[in-house]
């Protein structure tokens, strides 16, 4: 698991990229249970994700509508396969609107630069 920790902070509100390998909706499923160990991720106001599979798309929002989306068409910009990304946020206080698609985008490049 690859994590970039505080990667945006706006009006309060903070962001983490994680990532790794995923074949199958278990190897998600196992990801999602092993990031929200750490209990400040369990405890995250959003945790969305997506991943290209080899039978097809898989993404959530995670109470943070639009977010997965945002994260699959990224990856598919990237011709990343088999690869789950989850950007996490944990709310501030302050609504940040549309900014926030740019966020969840932003923290998705700031992954890829790191491959």
């Amino acid at each position: 698991m690859r994590q970039i920790e505080n990667v945006i902070s706006d009006r309060g509100s903070k962001y983490a990229v994680s990532g790794g390998p995923a074949t199958c909706r278990e190897d998600v499923d196992e990801f999602l249970k092993s990031l929200k160990k750490k209990k400040k991720y369990a405890k995250a106001t959003h945790n969305s994700w997506a991943v290209l599979l080899p039978d097809g798309p898989l993404k959530s929002d995670d109470g943070e509508t639009g977010a997965g989306n945002i994260i699959l068409k990224m990856l598919e910009g990237e011709g990343l396969h088999s690869h789950l990304v989850v950007v996490t946020r944990w709310y501030g206080g302050k609504h940040l609107g549309g900014d926030r698609f740019r966020h969840v985008a932003d923290a998705c490049r700031a992954y890829f630069a790191q491959k």
